[in-house]
């Protein structure tokens, strides 16, 4: 396929998969409403889905229905597979919302998809939390309505709930990490873990292994190959995300960042430390993670005196070819298509 009609295929899958998202909610609330012992839980439900499931650039979705595309060669007459595909794409999409208000919370953040955080408006509050585990069971609810009947059922099952796991493992390290000042903590081996584990699963690899498991394909082998490109995609995806969080335009990525604020073992803080002298390192010492706009302003500054946007560009660039590099290497079986549209999705991306 030319590369303009694979643009068209990807603008008709997004325009698809937003258009199925009502149908998404009436799956999940339509029975409830009716029932008048339950309906004011289900109202609310609606309006946490509705809220927080929308507004983003639904990468991780699509990247299921693309990579399913690829992977079962699709009949364009195949509306049901197709279906179920999209399904699942927004299982993904919601189980990333359960994760953002979850996180919006723990990180104290303001704003999200250019929005408040869901906890942020009026009326939310901690109920948010409740609100974040609604949103998980969904999933769920989902997969059994749609895949019940499907050989794939139980592998798709076991993945959410795998990759679940995985996120919130890293989460944790991500949260252990960060609440001392101190910058010994901060190494390139934590980092890397926090990223793969919070990140990197959920965001490539569950996307790209629940397609593959549709397609009937469930060899360990062939989900090794993948996953060993996927996690590496991830771990660009998540720099590429810190690198945002501190030089990023909010108007442009639809939040304020708070990472320097919030203590974040990032990448920025990471290579700061390797090329601070200790002069500089005490700059950092007495102001990361606080929440102090000056002090804030002062580690800004020491990443702009320290070229951190330089050494970021150049990273960017030759990950970017060892990541092509490492798609060679493992889509021996797998359409190298998948991991190369996934890529490019994320090269030199500004939200």
């Amino acid at each position: 396929m030319s590369s303009n009609g694979k643009q068209l295929v990807m603008a008709a899958d997004r325009e698809k998969f937003v258009a199925f998202f009502p149908q998404i909610v009436k799956d999940l609330t339509d029975e409830g409403l009716r029932q008048e012992e339950v309906a004011d839980a289900f109202a609310r439900l609606k309006e946490v889905i509705e809220y927080n499931a929308v507004g983003g650039k639904y990468n991780r979705g699509l990247a299921v229905v693309a990579a399913f595309r690829e992977l079962a060669g699709l009949d364009p007459q195949d509306q049901e597979s197709l279906r179920r595909a999209m399904v699942v794409g927004w299982c993904v999409e919601l189980l990333q919302a359960f994760f953002l208000v979850a996180d919006d919370i723990m990180d104290h953040s303001v704003t999200r998809r250019g929005h408040l955080c869901w906890y942020k408006k009026e009326g939310i509050g901690l109920d948010a939390v409740n609100d974040s585990f609604l949103l998980e069971a969904g999933v769920y609810q989902l997969l059994r309505r749609h895949c019940r009947d499907q050989p794939c059922y139980l592998n798709v099952l076991e993945l959410f709930l795998q990759m679940t796991f995985h996120t919130e493992i890293g989460q944790t390290l991500d949260l252990i990490t960060a609440p001392s000042v101190d910058l010994n903590r901060f190494t390139e081996e934590r980092y890397k873990a926090i990223v793969k584990y919070k990140t990197a699963f959920y965001s490539f690899y569950l996307p790209v292994a629940a397609a593959m498991y549709m397609a009937g394909i469930d060899s360990e082998e062939e989900h090794a190959h993948a996953k060993a490109i996927l996690l590496e995609m991830g771990e660009f995806f998540q720099i590429q995300d810190d690198f945002l969080d501190c030089f990023g335009d909010p108007a442009v990525t639809g939040k304020i960042g708070t990472d320097i604020e919030d203590n974040k073992c990032s990448w920025i803080v990471v290579q700061c430390l390797k090329q601070a002298s200790p002069e500089q390192r005490k700059i950092l010492e007495e102001n990361y993670g606080q929440k102090d706009p000056d002090k804030v302003a002062r580690v800004k500054q020491l990443y702009e005196t320290l070229d951190l946007r330089g050494i970021y560009r150049d990273y960017e660039e030759k990950s970017y070819q060892a990541l092509l590099s490492l798609i060679t290497q493992h889509a021996v079986h797998l359409p190298s298509r998948i991991f190369l549209g996934l890529a490019q999705l994320i090269y030199k991306r500004e939200k």
